[in-house]
């Protein structure tokens, strides 16, 4: 098996002594789970060590892993210059993920470095991993180097992280690598009052889940958490943990976990993972898709009929290579009514598209419906244009709007029930009501004056307006 086991870490640089200065005494539990885990990671005796670090080069639509033949780095920004780490870059398995990745199309490479530096959240635990390694006599007092990879995070979807999982597995099984895997990450950052990012009680929601499923290598269920309260509970580790989860795929697994603590006001998770025979049960995304699938043909059964014009509007585009015109059939409400549209699009839960406009500028509200659905698959700047194979895939939200209500203020305000548009001379931005994650108008205004390029302490003018939202 080329994974032959895994850990999830946190990387408090605290819990070094020399960092911590004795406050790390406060984490004593965390500390001794660290140094078993490192040490069940020594016992393995992998060939390379694969770090999934969220404090590594990250970028919202590409995997960065460090190029080269090595790195250093220390904890001098932490007033403790003496650590340092020199590391050796396994550049065969790095090349073959990259091999592997253009020939997938899939957006992982070592283009983009800005820092070759080693990260805290690479560098905490290779400093339990180098204790342990020494320990069990695998590397010398004087010879320190351990050989590893070190891969960002992306903002791209839970899923596509789980892929870049499965194509580090594909990778070293083709160079009969052993390899383990170190996924490096803090769990909520709002876990207490007095921690130094407050509370919020998705906090101690997500600590309790995350634990309760890493502790049953249930991985499937980690795509069920939602981005916004991942957002909220200011998790750090997630996507991680679901890269490591990729790289067991198909095998079965064995699951300890050691230890959680929540002290500082931020969640340390310890969980090891011994990988054992061949699984088909265990075949994560599969059954993600498969769920997804089902999801999407129950929702084109019970459509309405905005959304079902929508939907065969992107299909006869790539049938016919142009826009259809508005079918003789048309319900009288979308063949007479002018208004303003918006049309968004989601693959598998996440934002694949979304334009609109606030007033109508179409002879009725159905042509505003095709223009949009096919502005919102292909000309979304944010995104690729859409492929042909996504088609089944993808989720429809149509947003009817009401005539703008101009110049109301902030307490005639709900991001609940309103919409807002904020402008200030030639610059405008728009957002739509009952979003996920925005729950109050500061929030709202907040996001929609940075889509219009406006400084949150300029004055704007602010309109509202509501939505009947066809799904």
């Amino acid at each position: 098996m080329p994974v032959i086991g895994s850990i999830m870490v946190p990387h408090p640089p605290l819990i070094v002594p020399a960092v911590g200065g004795g406050e790390e005494k406060q984490v004593a539990e965390t500390i001794k789970s660290y140094e078993k885990a490192a040490g069940f990671i020594a016992g393995l005796k992998p060939d390379t060590l694969v770090v999934i670090s969220p404090h590594a080069v990250m970028y919202s639509d590409y995997f960065h892993i460090s190029p080269g033949n090595g790195a250093s780095g220390s904890f001098s920004d932490f007033m403790a210059p003496d650590i340092r780490f020199e590391v050796d870059y396994d550049i065969d398995l790095v090349s073959e993920i990259c091999r592997i990745a253009e020939s997938e199309d899939f957006p992982a490479g070592t283009l983009g470095e800005r820092n070759a530096a080693l990260d805290h959240g690479t560098m905490v635990p290779l400093w339990f991993l180098t204790e342990a390694y020494k320990e069990n006599k695998l590397i010398s007092k004087e010879k320190t180097n351990l050989r590893i990879i070190r891969i960002g995070l992306s903002g791209l979807p839970l899923r596509t992280h789980y892929v870049l999982g499965q194509i580090i597995q594909k990778a070293a099984s083709r160079l009969d690598r052993r390899i383990a895997v170190i996924a490096s990450g803090d769990l909520s950052h709002k876990l207490q009052s007095y921690g130094p990012y407050g509370f919020a009680e998705e906090g101690p929601e997500y600590d309790r889940r995350i634990m309760d499923v890493m502790g049953r290598a249930a991985f499937g269920e980690l795509f069920d958490f939602d981005e916004a309260f991942c957002e909220k509970a200011a998790e750090c580790g997630h996507r991680s943990f679901v890269i490591m989860a990729g790289t067991m795929d198909g095998y079965d697994v064995s699951p300890e976990k050691l230890s959680h603590e929540d002290v500082t006001g931020v969640g340390y998770g310890i969980v090891t993972f011994r990988t054992g025979e061949p699984d088909g049960n265990r075949k994560y995304l599969e059954e993600y898709y498969k769920k997804e699938d089902a999801a999407a043909l129950a929702r084109k059964n019970n459509e309405d009929a905005c959304v079902r014009l929508a939907r065969l509007t992107l299909e006869y585009y790539f049938e016919h290579g142009r826009k259809m015109a508005l079918p003789d059939d048309i319900s009288g409400g979308m063949k007479d009514k002018r208004c303003g549209v918006f049309v968004s699009l989601h693959e598998y839960g996440s934002l694949r598209g979304c334009i609109g406009t606030i007033e109508p500028t179409r002879g009725s509200f159905g042509e505003e419906i095709i223009q949009n659905a096919i502005s919102a698959a292909f000309h979304d700047p944010r995104f690729d244009p859409l492929k042909r194979e996504e088609l089944n895939h993808l989720e429809y939200s149509i947003d009817e709007l009401s005539p703008i209500e101009v110049d109301v203020t902030e307490d005639m305000l709900d991001p609940s029930i309103y919409g807002v548009i904020v402008s200030k001379g030639s610059r405008m931005g728009l957002l739509l009501p009952d979003l996920d994650g925005v729950d109050t108008v500061e929030q709202q205004i907040s996001i929609a004056k940075q889509k219009a390029g406006i400084g949150k302490n300029e004055n704007v003018r602010l309109s509202r307006f509501t939505v009947t939202r066809h799904k």
